[in-house]
């Protein structure tokens, strides 16, 4: 697949919609300097070309009561059977986020569940048929993620983050919000009046309701998907083991992840690892020198690390 070559301005283009991508087209067509026809046009090709997939919300299933667990398997050389299990995971409707991967492990699928009692009646009945399948399988309780803008596009080294998971609460929401935040997971960047009509309601009522979720961190912001491929870049995931780690390292760990140009997330887990960083590079050469540069910055942190690349990942319809 041949890479596309952005110009300056779309890169301004993909790296505001990263940061919200409900931005107005006017706001927008000043932040980098063109005409609002100008912005919709360029958006529409980007689209077209495959460039931008999703204008995604980013939603924080915590805050609506749910506990994620995060599976890591290795699977046996059956095509096949390979390609109906992956099947059956992208049809669970409690599955939040899979992904397949080439390095250690072959599949990595995130579950929500209310409670520990209710993800292992549900895990051992999802992997009971594929007994044939699985080599072996790692389960771990996710702590909390923290994204990263895509500083890429622009080689930025001062980012932003969002928070998933983390500190638990038990948001109660009605039908109305639950259709507002369907309709926010299928296009984020809907308008606000198009969205009203299609959940036939107010105006007022849909922007207030969507402030309130906002407030209560149930929606933690608004991004965009995009094919790595066609922009020349890989997804890596470095999965680290810690020595020790002192609040004084982690701080200093998140703010080398936050200015470094290529990070997406850190992941924090209850695993037989201490965390998950995940980054966009231009090849496994690249990926190699920012985790011995990670080692050299921390030496008395990283004792092991093992690595995967992300061929496809898939976040589940509703979210």
């Amino acid at each position: 697949m041949d890479n596309i070559t952005l110009d300056l301005i779309d890169r301004k283009i993909l790296s505001e919609l990263d940061k919200n991508c409900r931005i107005p087209n006017s706001l927008l067509a000043k932040k980098v300097g063109k005409s609002r026809e100008a912005i919709k046009y360029r958006i529409a090709q980007l689209i077209s070309k495959g460039i931008i997939e999703k204008f995604q919300v980013a939603i924080n299933p915590s805050k609506l009561g749910y506990l994620m667990f995060k599976i890591y398997l290795k699977l046996e050389n059956i095509p096949d059977e390979r390609e109906k299990f992956f099947a059956q995971l992208k049809g669970s409707a409690s599955i939040y986020w899979m992904g397949i991967s080439d390095g250690a492990f072959d599949c990595v699928f995130a579950i929500l569940s209310n409670s520990v009692h209710e993800f292992y009646m549900e895990i051992n009945s999802l992997l009971s048929r594929w007994e044939h399948l699985i080599i072996s399988k790692v389960i771990g309780t996710m702590v909390d993620t923290t994204s990263y803008n895509k500083k890429f596009f622009l080689q930025e080294k001062d980012g932003s983050h969002r928070i998933v998971a983390g500190q638990f609460a038990s948001n109660k929401i009605d039908e109305m919000d639950m259709k507002i935040l369907a309709m926010l997971a299928n296009d984020a960047r809907i308008p606000l009046t198009q969205l009203a009509r299609k959940c036939k309601t107010s105006i007022e009522s849909t922007r207030a309701r969507i402030r309130k979720m906002e407030e209560n961190e149930i929606i933690v912001g608004y991004r965009i998907a995009v094919d790595f491929n066609k922009l020349g870049l890989e997804f890596f995931k470095a999965i680290l083991y810690f020595k020790s780690l002192s609040q004084k390292e982690e701080k200093a760990l998140y703010e080398w992840m936050r200015v470094h140009p290529n990070s997406l997330y850190y992941i924090r887990s209850l695993a037989p690892w201490e965390a998950e960083l995940e980054f966009a590079v231009e090849n496994y050469q690249h990926f190699n020198s920012i985790i011995n540069e990670l080692r050299k910055k921390f030496p008395t942190v990283i004792r092991n690390y093992e690595h995967l690349i992300m061929i496809h990942e898939r976040w589940m319809p509703f979210f």
